[in-house]
């Protein structure tokens, strides 16, 4: 099983990436990632992550087409915001768009309490479906070839591939888009898309397993980002502690808030804050291989005290994650083909 193991955690063979939200992808100079979130592949270019980051606000757009810019910004902005907002986002005659130039600290507090003041929605769901920004997966390696795979390599160009070398990393882009997202059950699934196939069939991935395990696991593990960095990857013994019937309200003051509810895992183990949409995964000895089990959604605020204090020690001790089990028809029906 070690094997099996290190397979989960080497760049090469690993089904674990990074999702994150790029703004200006096609402008190198310009391009920004935001919204850092994990994200596994489970096979034909489907990727599991969590729900809850796609609703929460970004509080500030890195640019903006100038159309909206003028009829949904500037009506709401009293002469002294005006100037402000022209100065913070100058306009790109070449691209018709308003990239941010702020170099005051100051005025980055005053562009977010006017925008949440005009109720300027800039949730990441309503950004992408904007096309504000998209999300792609984030795949690093240490050399220059897509998985060393030189015919693979050269299906990515100057907008999809760059060398990074503070991170000694060489990073590939990957576009997704949302397909479903079960908020109650902090789950989403996407599918890439724009991609050649072969890149889609090279990618590591790992099966979905939809049954409910019993507590006395002993080979149950996270599969997350390593500890101090979103680079590299760690694979740490987790145990099921308990169950829960989960209810929780999850503010959206554009959507409406709503609730994360229903069947949960405690979840008891080293978790980073970070790791939200990591998979809980176990091994298959009749099978001979590791299935994914469970996503993990939420840090759970069981608290220790420090120096028998605990105002400002909170110490989460654990997760709480969400079985596949609870989305398993629905997750099922995209993930068969339909039959005429």
């Amino acid at each position: 099983m070690l094997t099996k193991q290190l397979e989960l955690t080497n760049e090469q063979t690993s089904p674990l990436f990074r999702l994150m939200w790029i703004n200006d992808v096609t402008e190198s100079a310009r391009r920004q990632f935001d919204n850092n979130i994990c994200a596994f592949h489970i096979g034909n270019g489907f990727i599991l992550s969590v729900a809850h980051n796609i609703k929460t606000e970004a509080v500030i757009f890195k640019s903006i087409d100038n159309a909206i810019y003028t009829a949904e910004i500037l009506p709401h902005l009293n002469p002294e915001q005006t100037q402000l907002f022209n100065q913070c986002y100058p306009l790109d005659p070449l691209t018709n768009k308003r990239y941010i130039n702020i170099f005051n600290q100051a005025d980055v507090q005053i562009v977010i309490d006017t925008l949440k003041l005009i109720n300027f929605d800039t949730r990441w769901l309503t950004l992408t479906q904007r096309n504000f920004c998209q999300p792609f997966l984030i795949i690093q390696f240490k050399n220059n070839q897509f998985y060393n795979n030189p015919a693979l390599t050269g299906h990515f160009n100057r907008n999809t591939y760059f060398h990074e070398p503070a991170l000694n990393r060489h990073t590939f882009l990957i576009e997704v888009e949302l397909v479903e997202a079960f908020y109650n059950e902090d789950i989403a699934l996407y599918r890439i898309i724009n991609t050649h196939q072969d890149i889609i069939d090279r990618l590591p991935s790992i099966t979905p397993d939809f049954s409910i395990l019993p507590d006395n696991q002993t080979k149950y593990y996270c599969l997350q980002s390593s500890p101090g960095s979103f680079l590299g990857r760690l694979l740490n013994k987790a145990q099921i502690e308990g169950y829960i019937d989960h209810h929780e309200t999850f503010g959206d003051k554009f959507g409406g808030n709503y609730t994360f509810e229903g069947l949960r895992y405690l979840i008891k183990g080293y978790f980073r804050f970070g790791s939200s949409g990591a998979p809980y995964v176990y091994f298959d000895d009749e099978k001979d291989k590791f299935k994914v089990n469970a996503v993990q959604s939420e840090a759970c605020p069981i608290q220790l005290s420090i120096n028998n204090n605990r105002e400002g020690n909170f110490q989460y001790v654990n997760a709480i994650a969400s079985p596949l089990n609870i989305i398993e028809k629905r997750l099922q029906a995209h993930l068969t083909p339909a039959t005429a």
